[in-house]
């Protein structure tokens, strides 16, 4: 046979019933079987047509086991004989050099998608057959906020593709279009708004990450595509701090909401007072306080257990707050059901709102405690104590409660106490065996 060409495969198209040269109708012979040619420069290269008409290259090899494969190139439709040949080449040189194009096909149409991989993550990690950080079972809280960006953002954008498809440059347009707000949702009942930035994608591509890293250790997929990914910067932004002054206006208004829960209004100034993040003080059971250390005893957070000093104002607070009943064990329970408050935002939203603050919200909390510890002169590793961090230069070790993190604890709540003003006296119900007033006792500084 001859060098394949448009010519030689033109020709070779079977014709129909109605296409004789003589015009007359009649039945192209053979018209049950297919008619295939080779080239007779690139061995195993070739192309077959269907009785129908259809026609596609091919190419004929054996595998490494010696088994006889034939691959399709393509459609005679939709490649040219010159092109055909060039990706014949490659893929006869593939052969040559101990590949498999048939069983790499297969494997490609068997490869998992992004949603795939995202749905075995979480459930292997619910399990807690996957670990994270310091090789302890991934938190729930960690999970329901993967779960969250998979649905939002990953799942919409990614979720049909093959992951083996990725290349790096896919990751990052993924992350420019949750930064520019492709996924965001306008609310739905008593839901957020899903409005994306920056901060929200660079977490959503670490999450990414994490999983492609997780699947390619355990041979799901050959490699991390998003190794390597550049997530966007938010270090132009201001983080936001109340001063003294914005502190004073938010305890008025705090004293003032007449109409407000006081479990949320116990609960925000928590935070104030400790620095703990805001599911930290949603959650916070009453077990886990111990009055004589004075601290919170967590059982877990995002860093693992932890013990966390608490000041004098802050354990004031905490024995000041009263039992949501023997079945409830939440310091801070929902007003209906056995279990947290939950509309804390909410709360501090209209509370800003009449202390005429702007962009205040729980981490800002955080962000302030942290902030007042720095004006008061303690070391960036005494803050890092105070707030749960286990970073580089933290330790476990040095988180114990030692006299430093007690003193420290207890200088801060009381500036912020002094800024916020006193809350009104709540009667406690002895809920952790005292009588009210008696868990009041000073930290010794000797």
């Amino acid at each position: 046979m001859a060098r394949i060409t448009k010519r030689l495969v033109d020709s070779l198209r079977p014709k129909k019933a109605n296409e004789s040269e003589s015009g007359d109708e009649e039945t192209a012979p053979d018209s049950k079987k297919d008619v295939v040619a080779w080239d007779d420069e690139l061995r195993g290269f070739g192309v077959r047509f269907k009785p129908t008409g259809v026609g596609a290259y091919i190419i004929q090899y054996r595998n490494p086991e010696g088994r006889s494969k034939r691959l399709t190139l393509g459609s005679v439709a939709e490649l040219t004989a010159e092109e055909a040949r060039k990706l014949a080449r490659n893929k006869l040189s593939s052969v040559a050099q101990g590949g498999d194009p048939v069983a790499e096909k297969r494997a490609a149409r068997a490869a998992p998608t992004v949603a795939e991989i995202c749905d075995w993550y979480l459930e292997k990690a619910e399990s807690g057959e996957l670990l994270g950080r310091r090789r302890r079972p991934i938190a729930k809280k960690t999970l329901a906020l993967d779960r969250s960006r998979i649905e939002t953002h990953v799942r919409p954008l990614l979720g049909d593709r093959k992951v083996q498809s990725l290349a790096l440059t896919d990751i990052e347009r993924f992350q420019a279009d949750v930064v520019g707000g492709k996924t965001a949702k306008p609310r739905k009942g008593r839901g957020g708004v899903t409005t994306g930035g920056a901060g929200v994608a660079g977490r959503t591509v670490g999450m990414l990450h994490t999983i492609f890293e997780q699947a390619a250790r355990l041979h799901l997929i050959s490699h991390n595509p998003a190794k390597g990914v550049r997530k966007v910067s938010t270090d132009n932004k201001v983080e936001r701090r109340l001063s003294l002054g914005e502190i004073a206006a938010l305890g008025k208004a705090i004293r003032q909401a007449d109409e407000e829960s006081p479990v949320a209004l116990a609960a925000i100034r928590l935070m104030l007072l400790t620095g703990f993040r805001r599911m930290e003080v949603l959650t916070l059971e009453r077990a886990w306080i111990d009055p004589d250390a004075p601290c919170v005893r967590f059982p877990t957070t995002k860093s693992g257990a932890q013990l966390r000093a608490v000041g004098q104002p802050a354990l004031k607070l905490l024995l000041a707050q009263p039992s949501g009943g023997e079945e409830n064990p939440y310091v801070f329970p929902s007003e209906t059901g056995d279990g947290h408050f939950v509309g804390v935002v909410r709360v501090l939203q209209r509370l800003c709102l009449v202390a005429k603050l702007e962009g205040v919200t729980p981490h800002v909390l955080r962000h302030t405690f942290a902030s007042v510890a720095g004006d008061l002169g303690f070391s960036e590793l005494t803050i890092a104590g105070l707030l749960g961090h286990t970073g580089r230069g933290v330790t476990q070790r040095y988180v114990h409660l030692d006299k430093a993190l007690l003193l420290a604890a207890n200088k801060i709540a009381e500036e912020i106490e002094q800024a916020l003003g006193r809350a009104p006296a709540r009667q406690s119900d002895g809920w952790l065996g005292r009588p009210s007033g008696e868990g009041e006792r000073r930290i010794d500084a000797a």
